[in-house]
């Protein structure tokens, strides 16, 4: 069996999901082709095909444009059945020139399914499967499921009359597809991300509390009521250190938030890092803190449990679902700074029989419901199973 997945670059060093699915389906003996808007040289797991580009110049996307149709016409079987498709749904004939450029190296492609990274990436490409001749299933994350679609009402219509299987990260991604207008009848699975096991465990030996958070600097992290709970908590308890590892957009705004509640002294802006490097900073500290305003699960949570970490995470999307609350960790509801501060303080004072009992249990947990080996399986079935 052939599966071409469509992402929109190779997985980086964080994405380990992508990663594990990729060497999971390869040594169940299936082909995995990666198809990408951008290559990445060091990527070496599969073969990677780029699809075509976009210019701004017009003369240049002529050019282009004339160059791909012309490498089309051996598969002018499968083009005139993409333009038919395209036509029953009322596409204007500029954007089904559109669509036949973007899509030229998939209506070449000879693959069994076809199978979308992210609900977004599928967009203008609701018809290659069936033109094609293959299934189509598509991935339900975060962003694509939580904002894409409020921003963008009715944007997956056309896709969800089209698609084979879907795959959902969690139950809230799942139910979030079903609110946004996937009938219930379309053949589903729910597939966690996953991390390798291990025994790693490092307890800081500082009398300072080392907090931290693997994220994007986004809104949708929920940087600022970190800063405005550690401003609060700062009030009744001095010895902590937060770190954020990440890069994004609202950097000068959460460097601004720092100097503003006085927290120079308390929080460090690691910015990107290696894998390692974060495993490492990971194994440091004693909290890790995901206060998002949504996740689809959020695999940094899980990386933080196996390590033995104590977990404090929002109730916003996925997370619930990653962590049992008082059990494996603490949810705590989203937007609530005081009660973040509050929960924080409670957590750094247990006595440290009843942190480590914290730590077994997470670890316990991951180890027997989110390892690489169930989550390979799952696939594996997930591309058998009748629909």
């Amino acid at each position: 069996m052939h599966i071409a997945l469509i992402l929109s670059q190779p997985p980086g060093y964080s994405e380990t999901f992508f990663k594990s699915k990729i060497k999971g389906l390869q040594a169940s003996g299936y082909r995995v082709s990666l198809y990408v808007q951008k290559t990445d040289s060091t990527f070496k797991t599969c073969k990677v095909y780029k699809l075509p580009k976009v210019y701004k110049n017009t003369l240049f996307q002529l050019f282009a444009l004339f160059w791909v149709l012309l490498r089309l016409m051996p598969y002018a079987r499968r083009v005139i059945r993409f333009v038919r498709l395209e036509q029953e749904h009322q596409h204007k004939n500029t954007q089904i020139l559109k669509n036949i450029y973007i899509n030229a190296n998939l209506l070449k492609s000879n693959v069994d399914w076809l199978h979308f990274g992210f609900a977004t990436l599928a967009l203008q490409r609701e018809h290659v499967a069936k033109a094609i001749g293959a299934k189509m299933a598509v991935s339900l994350r975060g962003f694509d499921i939580d904002v894409y679609p409020m921003k963008h009402p009715n944007c997956y219509a056309t896709l969800w009359q089209n698609v084979d299987k879907v795959h959902a990260i969690s139950k809230y991604t799942m139910n979030q597809g079903y609110y946004h207008g996937l009938p219930k009848t379309v053949a589903s699975a729910i597939i966690t991300p996953a991390v390798k096991w291990g025994n790693t465990e490092q307890r800081n030996a500082s009398k300072t509390t080392k907090i931290i958070t693997v994220g994007r600097l986004h809104w949708m992290k929920g940087y600022l009521d970190i800063l405005e709970a550690l401003s609060l908590l700062k009030t009744t308890s001095d010895n902590f250190h937060y770190q954020i590892i990440g890069i994004g957009p609202e950097e000068e705004a959460i460097k601004f938030t720092i100097h503003q509640l006085g927290l120079q002294n308390h929080v460090t802006l690691l910015g990107q890092q290696s894998h390692d490097s974060v495993f490492k900073y990971i194994e440091q500290a004693e909290v890790y803190l995901q206060y998002s305003h949504s996740e689809g699960f959020c695999n940094a949570v899980l990386e933080a449990q196996a390590l033995g970490k104590l977990c404090v995470v929002s109730d916003g999307g996925g997370l619930p679902e990653n962590i049992i609350d008082g059990e494996t960790g603490w949810v705590v509801s989203k937007r609530q700074p005081k009660l973040l501060a509050k929960t924080l303080e409670s957590v750094i004072a247990l006595d440290d029989v009843i942190k480590s009992q914290f730590s077994k249990q997470a670890k316990a947990r991951v180890q027997h419901q989110f390892t690489l080996e169930q989550q390979r399986a799952k696939f594996v079935e997930f591309y058998k199973t009748k629909y």
